[in-house]
């Protein structure tokens, strides 16, 4: 297995890239922004993207974003086929591609939002904090990129201040970015639970 930096000669894998994350966001029914691969391919081209592959066999993606002239950093999309899931790719990914987001954009704050358990873990691990949404950027055009999400409503119902996913940093400057290898799975379960009987519950008042 290569976890390697991608550019323009990763571009044939980005049909499969999108299929993969259109795929997964009907799986968890949550928090999964579509992209086109045009999207795709720029990243690539731009080396803001990391891709694993087994061969010639796409196995996992994920890509950076910035925000706020440089301010901030996503690292969005992370995705691993069905055929390379439970192998502890993910995480691997993401060490990948957060190293990666360190080294260009080293000044910058890397943020994350999601309702994915496992993210949230492997966030937690590599020092991030959970964090109001505040503390996000307020580049608008991340914010739109919400719009392809089932629960965008909730997040302008809010106005911006909170949705199902839980936002998460790492501050390069912040002195607390030691990996939280105590946090366990169950803390954020209830996070979301609490979150999802919030929202939900709404909706059905509405109803």
């Amino acid at each position: 297995m290569q976890i390697v930096i991608a550019d323009k000669s990763h571009s044939i894998y980005a049909e499969i890239i999108c299929e993969t994350i259109e795929l997964a966001a009907q799986v968890r029914g949550t928090g999964i922004a579509k992209r086109k691969p045009e999207y795709i391919i720029t990243k690539m081209e731009n080396g803001n993207a990391v891709i694993a592959l087994e061969g010639d066999k796409f196995a996992g993606f994920c890509y950076i974003e910035a925000w706020g002239h440089g301010k901030f950093v996503a690292n969005s999309g992370l995705i691993v086929h069905p055929d390379f899931r439970n192998l502890g790719l993910a995480k691997q990914i993401k060490q990948v591609i957060f190293n990666h987001s360190r080294t260009k954009f080293p000044d910058a704050k890397v943020f994350s939002i999601t309702t994915g358990l496992a993210v949230m873990k492997l966030n937690s691990d590599l020092g991030y904090k959970p964090v109001t949404f505040s503390e996000l950027t307020d580049d608008q055009s991340f914010w739109k990129g919400c719009q392809t999400c089932k629960n965008y409503d909730v997040l302008t119902r809010t106005e911006q201040k909170m949705c199902l996913c839980t936002g998460m940093l790492f501050d390069p400057k912040a002195n607390d970015n030691k990996p939280n290898k105590e946090v366990k799975e169950n803390v954020f379960k209830r996070l979301k639970k609490i979150k999802q009987n919030l929202f939900l519950k709404k909706d059905k008042n509405v109803k």
